[in-house]
């Protein structure tokens, strides 16, 4: 049993810097980007050509857009099936004891993603490297273009249905005053001016907190009394029965589940249809 003290939740950058060469650290660059719902399709981009310019040393390439996401799904961005899932994780060498540190360079939106998606998938030493790639060159620390390669392993992938939410269950749940919907996408999109569904609002009850109000200037995510400060004005609490996030396909609405538990509630749950899942339903309710 290593004697390091693997953190939860968020690295540091001094960390990695430390711990480049842990074996038992496996960094994923997960880097890409999306465009405003009001520009034409397609919207999600991976970075895959910067990664292969430069990356973090030792750093391992995931596509988001494609190889953690359902490609039978017509909600692009749905989280892969088990399969698909762990083809991906066993490729790049995750075994039951490896710590993930995943970066970006999107103020850890899609960092959070994959920090979201391995605990869905029951592997929870995972975290997401604060102030992520901007925050690492800001700093001139090393880069390489060097690709690493490491032994395939056999990852196991398990749901926790405990850290999901289909639209069904937040219909079921909708005017229960136990439950709190926290809706991460922009203030345009919430207020029904553009969508990246067929249909314009969002979900009764929900209270928008757009992801992009959730970081300081160098990328790194708002303190935890901070977020807390946030979400209480949000109406969430640690003493919130359930809180629900959702965004357009799951992306944004994981990093408001990563800002929830640095807050220290840990109460949360995705809907990972989100809106591309709702606002496409004629049967469920908007505002």
């Amino acid at each position: 049993m290593s004697a390091i003290e693997y953190p939860s939740l968020l690295v540091s950058t001094e960390w990695l810097a430390e711990h480049l060469h842990d074996s038992k650290v496996r960094i994923v660059d997960i880097r890409g980007h999306v465009i405003p719902a009001s520009e034409p399709l397609p919207h999600y981009y991976n970075h895959r050509a910067d990664y292969d310019q430069c990356h973090i040393p030792g750093a391992v390439f995931i596509d988001w857009v494609h190889e953690i996401t359902d490609p039978d799904d017509p909600r692009h961005a749905q989280i892969a099936k088990p399969e698909r899932f762990a083809a991906v994780m066993s490729r790049i060498g995750i075994a039951p004891d490896t710590y993930v540190v995943a970066y970006d360079d999107a103020n850890g939106m899609f960092a959070a993603r994959l920090w979201w998606s391995l605990n869905y998938y029951g592997h929870s030493s995972v975290a997401v490297l604060n102030g992520g790639w901007n925050k690492w060159l800001a700093e001139n620390r090393p880069v390489t273009a060097e690709v690493p390669k490491f032994a395939p392993t056999s990852f196991h992938a398990k749901p926790d249905p405990a850290l999901r939410r289909t639209g069904a269950e937040v219909l079921a749940n909708l005017y229960q005053d136990s439950s709190k919907l926290l809706d991460f996408r922009s203030k345009e999109e919430f207020d029904g001016k553009s969508s990246r569904a067929k249909r314009l609002g969002h979900i009764p009850g929900a209270v928008n907190t757009p992801r992009s109000d959730f970081n300081n200037p160098d990328s790194t995510l708002l303190s935890p009394e901070v977020l807390r400060q946030k979400f209480a004005e949000a109406g969430v609490t640690a003493d919130s029965a359930e809180v629900i996030t959702y965004c357009n396909g799951g992306v944004s609405g994981s990093f408001g589940l990563l800002a929830l538990r640095v807050a220290g509630i840990n109460n949360g749950a995705l809907y990972d249809g989100s809106w591309k899942d709702w606002g496409n339903d004629d049967s469920k309710p908007i505002e």
